[in-house]
């Protein structure tokens, strides 16, 4: 693994201020963003994110959107169908689901750092990737609640929520604003989004600095919850993702993807959701165990990635491609 990588990921100043952010809590400081500002900040993000990836798709689509859309799609359906028996082994049946469609869906957070990281070191990506953030957002939490229904033999009516799981899986407000950004900037193009540009470019650095610096403090409050856990949760935190992304480099490179957009598919197949899941498993599936599943997504799997898992990717995809 090429070391200069991990460097420069960690010299870079959001993933410095996700430290600061730990370190902050581990020395019980009084450090905190006030209650808006994180939700604010998630917004913007979202935002800045779906309408630059709109922009980029409209002025440069290069013929790989299908393969990489359809590819995402599948990786989307494919995680969940294949973590769940390896988490039923040793869990009970709603919570195996409930972790299973949050290692199927994707975090946001994680990819934003990867196009960070990416712009940082000059290395071109694709408008189509944001698209296929979009999808890979709710797949996997139907596959997840269906995993449940099908194996309860009580009268849990499920099914009874399923109109709302779908709902909330596909216009929560996280997937709404993405989809919507994007589909404005698809629409009004580069040259019309000129006018946006000090908003969502010039800011952007900043601004994920100082949501990662609150991402940092929401960590650090939960690596507490790890010692109830034991030791299976903790391994699965850790190797699905890396099997995920030794799979998408797989695929990444059967399609034929160039090496920053292989990054960033690698990224959303590697990552773990701790927003769009947990907000659909509470309406769901609430007899799952939260502290579990967003403790395994946010505790371990997101600084994991976001420390060394962008930089290791990137390390492969160049020795490969």
């Amino acid at each position: 693994m090429n070391t200069d990588l991990i460097i420069s990921n960690l010299l870079n100043p959001p993933v410095l201020f996700f430290l600061l952010g730990s370190l902050a809590v581990l020395v019980k400081s009084d450090l905190e963003l006030p209650a808006p500002i994180p939700k604010v900040l998630s917004l913007y993000l979202l935002l800045a994110l779906g309408f630059k990836g709109g922009a980029a798709l409209r002025e440069n689509n290069d013929g790989l959107a299908l393969p990489a859309l359809s590819a995402a799609l599948l990786m989307a359906l494919a995680v969940p169908l294949y973590a769940f028996p390896i988490l039923r082994r040793r869990m009970n049946l709603p919570d195996a689901a409930a972790v299973a469609a949050t290692y199927g869906s994707v975090s946001a957070v994680t990819f934003v750092t990867a196009t960070a990281f990416l712009q940082r070191l000059g290395e071109p990506q694709s408008g189509y990737m944001t698209a296929a953030l979009a999808l890979m957002e709710s797949p996997a939490i139907v596959v997840g609640v269906l995993f449940a229904r099908l194996g309860q033999r009580n009268g849990d009516d499920i099914w009874g929520r399923f109109a709302a799981l779908l709902h909330e899986a596909v216009f929560n407000g996280s997937v709404l604003l993405l989809v919507g950004s994007l589909a404005i900037g698809y629409v009004v193009g580069g040259a019309g989004g000129e006018s946006l540009k000090p908003f969502t470019e010039a800011l952007f650095p900043g601004l994920l600095s100082l949501f990662l610096l609150d991402m940092g403090l929401v960590v650090g409050r939960r690596l507490g919850d790890l010692r109830r856990m034991g030791a299976f949760p903790i391994a699965f935190a850790f190797g699905m993702p890396l099997f995920n992304a030794i799979l998408s480099v797989g695929i990444a490179r059967l399609i034929g993807l160039p090496v920053g957009d292989a990054l960033l598919f690698v990224v959303l197949c590697a990552s773990a959701s701790y927003i769009a899941v947990p907000a659909a498993m509470r309406q769901a599936l609430p007899q799952a165990n939260p502290a579990l599943y967003v403790t395994m997504a946010l505790a371990l799997t997101f600084p994991f990635n976001v420390v060394i898992g962008i930089p290791l990717y990137l390390s492969v995809i160049s020795a490969l491609w």
